[in-house]
């Protein structure tokens, strides 16, 4: 999608944007699991595991 500069969003906001776009791609594509990786400032990352239910 052009990543985090190309969506203009305001700081923090882009872990809501990417999470709305997983789930709009698993019910599109009819996907029954997805997961999200993020990485933050000073070597912070996080990973979120979804299940369409």
């Amino acid at each position: 999608t052009g990543g985090a500069i190309a969506l203009g969003h305001p700081i923090g906001a882009s872990g809501v944007i990417y999470f709305g776009e997983m789930v709009h791609y698993l019910k599109n594509a009819n996907k029954k699991y997805g997961v999200q990786l993020m990485c933050g400032g000073y070597g912070v990352g996080i990973a979120t595991c979804v299940e369409a239910l």
